[in-house]
């Protein structure tokens, strides 16, 4: 039998074709897992030119690859920043599935106005960050938790980045949330150890999702791989594949954890 054969997992912000949730629910999918997938329920006039060109519709599309793989989806427009959304998306997938056993905190605020100097940072953009993804994983963690004590322990994964780990110029509102979720991963590790309960943290570097198109492909991008000990940049199912690793019995010991995955990017104690 597949390795998470008869779990459910919920991955937040997987509406991506290009997207680390994309990636993680489709790995979840292979080993077996039945899996919840979370949007904004963007626009499709705010879809780059690949989603476009192949006629992609959000978490509907990464639902189907989830079928394709032989489980069952179920894709939800949610907020995870409002309480009553992360609420429904709960009941929704207990009326659906009858449980929970892990939880993908994924959803982050796009990439760009957050992208200036401190003193050019529009504060409620800069609170939209940080609601994203400190409030999105308090949230759904809160949210969750009950049901995976009630059902004796579970996985959960929260996906900083490099950024909570290094901070960077004109960089300040994520690499503050980047950094509160190594922090919160490490306090829910000790708070829900003890109810067999994994919290472990993935903090991807350089990663070919559509989240960084504003760096382009071109001679920038180049350099960041050239840069790398590994020397290329990663990919949306490998951070996907690790992902799900964590959430197997295999992986059971690694706990409180955050976890580069940069191609040798940071190298620290």
């Amino acid at each position: 039998m597949p390795e998470l054969d008869g779990k459910v997992a919920i991955v937040t912000g997987a509406g991506r074709l290009r997207g680390i949730g994309r990636g993680t629910a489709v790995a979840f999918a292979r080993l077996g897992a039945d899996v919840v997938l979370t949007g904004t329920g963007r626009s499709p006039d705010r879809y780059p030119s690949d989603e476009k060109a192949v006629g992609w519709r959000d978490i509907e599309s990464t639902a189907e690859q989830v079928r394709t793989e032989g489980t069952r989806a179920l894709p939800l427009v949610v907020d995870v920043a409002n309480a009553e959304s992360v609420q429904q998306m709960v009941e929704r997938t207990i009326a659906e599935f009858g449980r929970i056993d892990i939880l993908v905190n994924n959803a982050a605020y796009a990439r760009g106005p957050d992208r200036v100097p401190i003193t050019e940072v529009p504060e409620d953009i800069f609170r939209r960050v940080l609601d994203v993804k400190i409030t999105g994983t308090y949230l759904c963690v809160k949210a969750v938790a009950p049901h995976m004590i009630e059902q004796g322990g579970g996985k959960i994964v929260n996906i900083s980045s490099g950024s909570g780990k290094t901070g960077s110029a004109n960089n300040l509102a994520y690499c503050a949330a980047c950094f509160a979720q190594v922090g919160m991963t490490q306090s829910l590790a000790h708070e829900l150890g003890p109810y067999n309960i994994n919290v472990n943290c993935v903090c991807p570097g350089a990663v070919d999702t559509s989240r960084v198109d504003d760096v382009g492909r071109g001679d920038a991008w180049q350099r960041i791989a050239d840069n790398l000990p590994i020397r290329r940049t990663g990919t949306d199912d490998e951070v996907g594949e690790f992902v799900a690793y964590l959430c197997t019995e295999a992986a059971s010991w690694i706990h409180g954890q955050s976890i580069n995955m940069d191609g040798g990017g940071t190298m620290v104690h």
